[in-house]
């Protein structure tokens, strides 16, 4: 039975033919090989990666070459194939698909479902090049459904405390006497607002991307939301992340100068949002989500001022850090020593679990 890695290089090796198999095709064919029959992969993978007439006739001679090391014939498409004198975009393609790279040897033993677990515990920055388009597949797809969970939750949590029976009753007519809309009475409590600040300073390179499609799930979620990244300026992305689709919004997000991968004053980038935007996204009933390493190149009295004014006007303070994950790590850094003392929530977020923990957090804060 194939590996893993194998089958994820099998199927990015049909994609260098031209095949349209993609990563949930891949994610099909790994929960496929192990199910079927030693002499039946060709066929499972077959009814996982084909999606035309053409594609399907082909499968066989390409099965042949990439597993059985079988002479490829001359074909059309092989002008687009990478030259065999450098690397193989397929990595296992060479020695019957038994070698793996280096970086890929923690994969190699590891089933279609613990690979899935593996990833989710991984450290992003960690995750080597086998495992990087699945882990954002994986992330794509367990921030959605967590992010419609959260979305439950709110509608939820705006209802009245208390039935009102009457309207029930008489909403309950119309249907046969049915009751099958609570009606209530009484304040509705005002569900709570998020606001989210990503670092995406040098020291975070490895982490952003992630933290970036974190936000653009919890933006779907809270009907008031507000995002901002920052490095030694703060800038709002909240309406480039307000589109359904993420590779928009990265798109747009590339073309903003927002100081990728420079220094990191947090501090000062939170004295921008104090001057420039409190009066607008900062309420007592306000989230307020912090991702950051905490490594600020400026003075701690003003990282934690400007923190304590914060903490005067929200609701809840949360911070993720990535280096919390790690077991040695301490927070003993000046710029998160300084704000410690003013955080509700300190957290890891080196890793797409740690991430969806987060869940708990802000539910937690909801009006019930």
């Amino acid at each position: 039975m194939p590996e893993p890695a194998q089958i994820v290089s099998f199927c990015r090796f049909l994609r260098s033919e031209g095949f349209t198999a993609g990563v949930s095709e891949t994610l099909d064919s790994l929960v496929a090989a192990p199910l079927a029959p030693a002499d039946s992969l060709k066929h499972a993978l077959r009814s996982e990666l084909c999606s035309s007439k053409e594609e399907w006739l082909r499968f066989d001679e390409l099965f042949e070459e990439f597993w059985n090391g079988a002479t490829p014939r001359k074909r059309p498409t092989d002008r687009h194939r990478p030259s065999k004198e450098g690397p193989s975009t397929w990595a296992l393609a060479g020695n019957n698909g038994n070698s793996l790279p280096p970086a890929d040897e923690e994969y190699k033993q590891a089933s279609g479902a613990s690979l899935f677990e593996r990833l989710r515990k991984a450290d992003f920055s960690e995750v080597p090049p086998a495992g990087q388009e699945l882990l954002e597949h994986m992330a794509q797809r367990l921030m959605r459904r967590a992010s419609f969970r959260l979305s439950r939750r709110l509608q939820i949590s705006e209802t009245g405390r208390r039935v009102d029976l009457r309207r029930t009753i008489r909403q309950s007519l119309g249907r046969g006497g049915d009751p099958m809309e609570l009606r209530h009475k009484g304040k509705r409590p005002l569900p709570a607002s998020l606001v989210i600040l990503i670092d995406v300073s040098g020291s975070m390179s490895l982490y952003s991307f992630f933290f970036l499609r974190f936000a653009h799930a919890l933006q779907k979620s809270f009907k008031r939301a507000s995002t901002f990244v920052f490095s030694t300026s703060l800038v709002e992305i909240t309406g480039a992340l307000r589109g359904e689709h993420l590779p928009d919004a990265m798109k747009m997000l590339s073309q903003k100068p927002l100081g990728w991968t420079g220094g990191t004053r947090i501090g000062q980038s939170l004295r921008e949002l104090n001057q420039r935007y409190s009066q607008r996204v900062l309420t007592r009933d306000t989230l307020f989500l912090i991702l950051s390493d905490g490594w600020d190149t400026g003075e701690p009295e003003l990282l934690a001022a400007e923190l304590a004014a914060i903490k005067l006007r929200v609701k809840k303070l949360i911070w993720l850090n990535p280096l919390l994950g790690m077991n040695d790590y301490q927070p003993d850094t000046r710029g998160m020593a300084a704000a410690l003392p003013y955080i509700d929530v300190f957290a890891p977020a080196h890793s797409l679990d740690s991430l969806l923990d987060l869940e708990k957090h802000l539910t937690r804060q909801l009006p019930r």
